[in-house]
C-alpha cells in the first residue's frame, strides 16, 4: 500500500521514462528529466535543513518549474505551498505570516517582488540551480525515497491549498498523502484512465484541481500541457491547443465552459481527442452544459463536487441522460469509502427529499486549516449523530436534497438561504436567472440587507441598467416574493484570489 504519492512519480518514471511530463509552450520534459529536476530540488531543500512534513512555499507560475518545484518538495517529505503571482503583496504576506514556510522557491524575475516581505536568506532561487549537474540516479533517489520510507507516513502533509476567509484572512487547508492516494485509485476504477492521457490545464497553482493534475501526471504517466492564465480571455486559443494537442482530458470550472458555449466556439474546432470532460467548483448552468453535451456526443461528461476541505472531490455524477435547460444537474453519489450526510437544522437524518446540510466524514477529509485551530475546530466538528466515539465530520454549509432517482440535487449555500416574507429563498437562483436566463447584466450577486429584510441585487455590467428593466423582466420568470428591492452597480466586481466573486465581502459592505 502506498503512503507516499511520490512512489506513484517513481514508478511511472521507470516505465516511461522518455515520455513527455510537461509541455510549456515550445518547452517540453521528459518524465527522467523530470524526476532527476525533482530530486536535485529536494537534495537541495534537506540540504540546508533536514525538515520533515513541514511547509515550503513556491511563488512562482504554472510551468515546468513549478511542477519541478511542487514534486521536489514532496520528493524531500515535505508539504508544497503555492502562492498565486497574481495576488497582492498584503495578501501573500498574510499567507506567509500564517503558515511560516520553512523556505520560498522562486525565480530571479519574482525574487523582486517577494523579498521585501520574506527573509532573503530562505529564498531558493530555482533557475540558479545546475540542474545539468552529475546526478547518481540509482543512489540518490533511492537515499531520497528510503528517508520516505523510513519517516513519513501517509497522513503527513503533500500541499497546503489557501481559500478565501469569511473576514477577509485567508485559510490555508492542509491535505494529506493518503486522501490524495484515496481519490486516484477510486477514480481510477470509475473513469478507467489509460497511461496515455494528455491534460488541458487551465486552472491555477492555487487550484486543487491542479494539484490532481499532478497526481495524474504521477500516478498514470499523463501529459500536463500547460495553458496560460491568460488564455482564459481568448476561448477560442484555449480550443486551439486543445485540438492541436489533442487533448483527452479536462478539469475546468465551468465559467470557462459556460463563455464557450454562449459563444458557440465547439462548431469550428475538432475536439475528437477529448475523451473525458470534468467539471467542478461551481454550479454549470444545464442550457450552456447541454451545448457541450450535444457538441462532443463521444465525451463522457462528470460533475464532481467538494469543497476544498474535502481532498478535490466527495461526489460525482457520470451525466448519462438529457437534462431540460431549467433542470438542475445532480451533483450525483459519494465516492467509495466517503461518507455524504445529510444534517438538518436540528442535527438529524435527512429524510429522503428533505433539505439538510451535506457533511461528509472519511478518509477525504483535510487534516484542517493551518495554524488556525478555531477555525478548525468551528468546520471539522464531531459527528452529531455518533454519540459512542470521536469522530470528525466537516460540516460544507451547503445544502442538499435527494431526489426519487437518489442523486443528490445541490440547492445552495446555507448563507445564501434566506428566509423573506415567510419564504425561503435561494439567492442564487435570482442570481441564475438575471444572468442565464434573461441575460440582462454580465454578473450579479443577491445579498440579503438583515436590517431592512431586502433582498439586494449587485451587478457588474457595461452600462447601468434601470431598476425598473430588471423588476419587469425579472417577474415574468420569478414569484414577486423573490423580485430584488434594492440594485447596485459596479463596474467590476470584486473577486477572491480563486476568481470567484466575494460575496463575503459585498455581504460585509450592504449589511454594514
Amino acid at each position: 500500500m502506498k503512503k507516499n504519492l511520490i512512489e506513484y512519480f517513481i514508478n511511472t518514471t521507470k516505465r516511461f521514462p522518455d515520455k513527455t511530463a510537461v509541455v510549456e509552450n515550445e518547452d517540453k520534459i521528459s518524465f527522467e528529466n523530470l524526476y532527476k529536476r525533482t530530486a536535485i530540488v529536494a537534495m537541495l531543500l534537506l540540504a540546508k535543513k533536514d525538515i520533515l512534513n513541514k511547509p515550503v512555499a513556491v511563488y512562482l507560475p504554472k510551468s515546468i518549474h513549478c511542477v519541478t518545484a511542487d514534486l521536489g518538495i514532496m520528493f524531500s517529505g515535505n508539504a508544497y505551498l503555492n502562492l498565486d503571482v497574481k495576488s497582492p503583496l498584503q495578501r501573500v504576506s498574510a499567507i506567509l505570516n500564517l503558515v511560516e514556510p520553512e523556505y520560498l522557491i522562486t525565480t530571479n524575475a519574482f525574487k523582486k517582488n517577494i523579498e521585501s516581505i520574506y527573509p532573503e536568506e530562505k529564498l531558493i532561487i530555482i533557475d540558479d540551480i545546475d540542474f545539468n549537474q552529475v546526478f547518481d540516479h540509482d543512489k540518490e533517489s533511492q537515499d531520497l525515497y528510503l528517508r520516505l520510507e523510513d519517516r513519513s507516513i501517509d497522513t503527513d502533509m503533500s500541499c497546503i491549498i489557501n481559500t478565501s476567509g469569511s473576514t477577509g484572512v485567508p485559510k490555508s487547508v492542509a491535505l494529506n498523502h493518503r486522501s490524495f492516494i484515496d481519490f486516484i485509485e477510486i477514480s481510477n476504477e470509475i473513469f478507467k484512465f489509460s497511461d496515455n492521457e494528455i491534460i488541458g490545464s487551465l486552472s491555477p497553482v492555487i487550484f486543487d484541481i491542479y494539484s490532481y493534475e499532478l497526481c495524474m501526471l504521477m500516478a498514470h504517466s499523463s501529459t500536463i500541457v500547460v495553458l496560460p492564465e491568460h488564455m482564459a480571455a481568448f476561448p477560442i486559443k484555449i480550443l486551439e491547443v486543445l485540438e492541436k494537442e489533442k487533448i483527452s482530458f479536462i478539469f475546468w470550472v465551468p465559467t470557462i465552459m459556460v463563455n464557450i458555449a454562449n459563444m458557440d466556439l465547439l462548431k469550428s474546432i475538432d475536439l475528437s481527442s477529448l475523451k473525458l470532460v470534468w467539471f467542478a467548483g461551481e454550479v454549470f448552468p444545464t442550457k450552456q452544459f447541454n451545448y457541450w453535451y450535444k457538441s462532443l456526443p463521444h465525451t463522457k461528461f462528470a460533475n464532481l463536487y467538494g469543497p476544498i476541505e474535502i481532498t478535490l472531490d466527495c461526489t460525482y455524477y457520470i451525466i448519462n441522460r438529457e437534462f431540460s435547460d431549467n433542470e438542475p444537474l445532480p451533483i450525483g453519489f459519494p465516492y467509495r469509502n466517503t461518507d455524504v450526510l445529510i444534517i438538518t437544522d436540528e442535527n438529524k437524518l435527512a429524510e429522503k427529499g428533505e433539505e439538510g446540510e451535506l457533511c461528509v466524514r472519511g478518509s477525504s477529509l483535510a487534516l484542517g486549516y493551518y495554524n488556525a485551530p478555531e477555525k478548525t475546530a468551528a468546520a471539522f466538528v464531531n459527528n452529531p449523530l455518533n454519540k459512542h466515539y470521536p469522530e470528525t465530520i466537516y460540516r460544507t454549509g451547503d445544502i442538499v436534497s435527494v431526489n426519487e432517482r437518489g442523486e443528490i440535487i445541490f440547492k445552495g449555500r446555507k448563507d445564501t438561504l434566506v428566509k423573506h416574507q415567510g419564504y425561503r429563498i435561494e439567492l442564487g437562483e435570482i442570481e441564475h436567472i438575471v444572468v442565464n436566463s434573461l441575460k440582462l447584466v454580465k454578473n450579479a450577486c443577491c445579498v440579503y440587507n438583515r436590517e431592512r429584510k431586502e433582498i439586494v441585487l449587485v451587478y457588474e455590467n457595461d452600462t447601468e441598467v434601470e431598476p425598473n428593466v430588471f423588476r419587469k423582466e425579472i417577474l415574468n420568470v420569478l414569484p414577486k416574493y423573490m423580485i430584488p428591492t434594492s440594485y447596485k452597480f459596479l463596474a467590476e466586481m470584486p473577486r477572491n484570489p480563486n476568481g470567484k466573486i466575494d460575496r463575503a465581502l459585498l455581504n460585509r459592505q450592504i449589511n454594514s
